[in-house]
């Protein structure tokens, strides 16, 4: 398979970007994306020219760090596909595959394709988790939770923060990350204890850090490769506003929040 990438490169944060040509020649249907992108890294360093630079860990659909834009959609044109997991063989020959990287005022460039996505990092640091200050709590265990609910918490938990919600978002808002870490403990009995500082906080802690306002366009959903549902985001929206009744007017509503 013959085919001709267009890649964004871009040496630094501070420094001017532009789209280069490249010729990939010779490229196995059965290569994974990345492989193919390895495949072209390698005739690059063999001409002494810099190699695409990108980024990946685990190529198993698991981690989240490989996702870049392909063809203008996030992850590529497969529904429920990271980046790693995309094959060539969803490509024609003589195709031009246009790839960038993600691109929202929180995920500022690196180099290339990589993207600084700790903004999602800040998010979870400010309240997605069960604390010691909830109080002891009896063994997990021993916490009967109905087959409805536990699945609706896996669901949102599935999430693995690659940040391809807010690429596709036109707001490049982060209200279904947001609302799938929220979710995931507001389901469960062990996360009640500080459910409101939670979601006030996580929230807060989103709209500071340049995110956008979700509009409900549903962008967000197709394009995530774990399909979590938009529903979530009504999820963190009415514990938001019992979160607000409950500590008005000792929390301050946030200006425009999610």
């Amino acid at each position: 398979m013959n085919i001709t990438l267009q890649v964004w490169r871009q040496e630094g944060p501070d420094k001017e970007g532009k789209f280069q040509t490249y010729k990939a020649d010779g490229i196995s249907a059965d290569m994974s994306f990345l492989e193919m992108l390895d495949y072209v890294n390698e005739k690059l360093i063999k001409n002494n020219e810099r190699p695409i630079e990108f980024e990946s860990d685990c190529r198993e659909g698991i981690c989240g760090t490989c996702g870049c834009m392909i063809n203008g959609q996030a992850h590529g044109p497969l529904i429920g596909v990271t980046t790693c997991q995309l094959h060539m063989r969803s490509f024609k020959e003589g195709d031009t595959i246009v790839i960038e990287p993600f691109r929202a005022k929180a995920f500022p460039i690196i180099k290339d394709l990589v993207v600084a996505r700790s903004a999602l990092d800040q998010i979870m640091a400010s309240g997605g988790y069960i604390s010691v200050n909830s109080g002891p709590q009896p063994d997990g265990n021993a916490i009967l939770i109905g087959k409805d609910i536990a699945d609706k918490a896996m669901d949102a938990a599935a999430c693995i923060g690659c940040g391809a919600c807010v690429a596709a978002c036109p707001n490049a808002s982060a209200a279904l990350f947001t609302s799938a870490k929220i979710a995931q403990l507001a389901y469960l009995p062990q996360g009640q204890v500080e459910a409101e500082r939670r979601v006030v906080n996580m929230i807060e802690t989103h709209d500071k850090l340049g995110f956008g306002n979700c509009s409900n366009i549903g962008e967000c959903h197709a394009v995530c490769p774990k399909t979590i549902s938009i529903q979530h985001i009504a999820i963190m929206r009415r514990e938001y506003a019992k979160a607000i009744m409950k500590y008005e007017p000792e929390v301050k509503r946030s200006e425009g929040a999610i």
